[in-house]
């Protein structure tokens, strides 16, 4: 019975591109085999889960699946249209002989002919890494630490048992398919579908490595050092070619998803690439002005307020914020954002009797109204709720 795509990833058939984005990825840490160990059943779903990933987050192969289920796709490796526009995924024509006549092409390649024989590319993986503030914003190496698949050393990754090798598979010559010819009323029909011998591998173990099982690789943890370039922020994801886990018995690794998580910083906050942060004055510091040394991210630097500074006004150091991260080149030399000051003037909640009276004779001069005892206002509050 064929498997419902829809359905195991428990998305309806309307489900958007991130939704099903969200599905996979929840669904995927629940069946990974890293939080399976030792269970067979988990990671046949996940390889399941993978495949109908593949197909449904591509709007061609989708399209397809749609319509025809999976006879639209079969042996169509799931990555969309292929080059030169071709409008039926890579595979031409026959891919119409395909979705009716399960692989049957009057062109003589045939769905089949899109499946390539040898090792499988392994899995993509993905992992979070948490970095400081400062390194988000000039770009750092740092390094991320997976439990993965890695080639088996024992067998060179062939899978073989040490003095013994691989053999072709005799049933299809090492091409890893079947290929049947036979006349129709459209013509030569030639079905290719994968060697029931080899399972499409396209060779043979007599005696697999007691290591790996003639997997060719083994799991074990990694240690990959990221280069994380200048101006990254938190929720984008970095994807690092090859570093994901190895396919058996050779094939090529798969890539590795880093998802990136900034630290807060004690001083600033980030607005796109400008920083901002605040610094306090006092009304006399506000009203007389003040020079402050600020510690930026490139070191200190003198703000001159002036006087007559006033709460909210904000001031800006050109080409002290965040480096573009579309810029190329090294983060001191990439176009970037400002940084800027915003003032708070803050009035002390307690004053002794000096500052008391240092206020009230400035508010006399300046002709302002004031309270003459503190005693009096609190009455005044008190009996307007009384």
């Amino acid at each position: 019975m064929a498997t419902d795509f829809y359905k195991l990833l428990g998305v309806s058939q309307s489900v958007s591109q991130e939704e099903l984005k969200r599905a996979y990825r929840k669904r995927a840490r629940e069946l990974h085999p890293d939080a399976n160990p030792n269970n067979p059943e988990a990671e046949e779903q996940f390889k399941e889960l993978s495949r109908a990933y593949e197909v449904l987050s591509d709007q061609n192969t989708r399209a397809r699946y749609d319509q025809f289920g999976e006879a639209g796709i079969s042996g169509g490796g799931g990555r969309g249209s292929g080059a030169g526009g071709d409008p039926f995924g890579g595979g031409g024509f026959g891919s119409i002989f395909d979705a009716f006549f399960g692989g049957d092409s009057p062109f003589g390649g045939g769905g089949g002919q899109r499946q390539s024989a040898g090792p499988q590319r392994g899995p993509d993986l993905e992992t979070q890494l948490k970095i400081e503030f400062a390194q988000a914003v000039f770009g750092c190496t740092s390094s991320v630490t997976i439990r993965t698949a890695v080639r088996c050393d024992d067998c060179s990754a062939t899978g073989a048992a040490a003095g013994t090798s691989v053999t072709t598979c005799s049933d299809c010559g090492g091409s890893g398919q079947i290929r049947r010819t036979r006349q129709s009323i459209l013509g030569q029909m030639v079905t290719a579908s994968p060697c029931g011998k080899c399972r499409g591998a396209g060779q043979r173990i007599e005696t697999p490595c007691a290591t790996c099982h003639g997997e060719g690789r083994v799991t074990r943890e990694q240690t990959h050092s990221v280069e994380i370039p200048a101006g990254i922020a938190s929720g984008q994801t970095m994807r690092v070619t090859s570093r994901g886990g190895v396919g058996p018995r050779g094939g090529e690794a798969g890539d590795l998803y880093v998802h990136i998580e900034v630290g807060d910083h004690e001083m600033y906050r980030r607005d796109e690439n400008d920083l901002i942060t605040e610094v306090k004055v006092s009304i006399s510091q506000a009203a007389l002005g003040a020079e402050f040394v600020l510690a930026t991210l490139d070191g200190d630097e003198t703000l001159v307020v002036p006087a007559g500074v006033q709460h909210g006004n904000e001031f800006v150091l050109k080409g002290r914020g965040v480096p573009s991260l579309n810029q190329g080149g090294r983060a001191r030399n990439q176009v970037r954002g400002d940084l800027r000051v915003q003032i708070a003037v803050f009035v002390p909640k307690k004053l002794n009797a000096r500052e008391r009276e240092l206020l009230e004779e400035l508010a006399k001069l300046r002709g302002e109204s004031f309270s003459a005892q503190e005693s009096r206002v609190k009455s005044k509050i008190k009996s307007a709720f009384s």
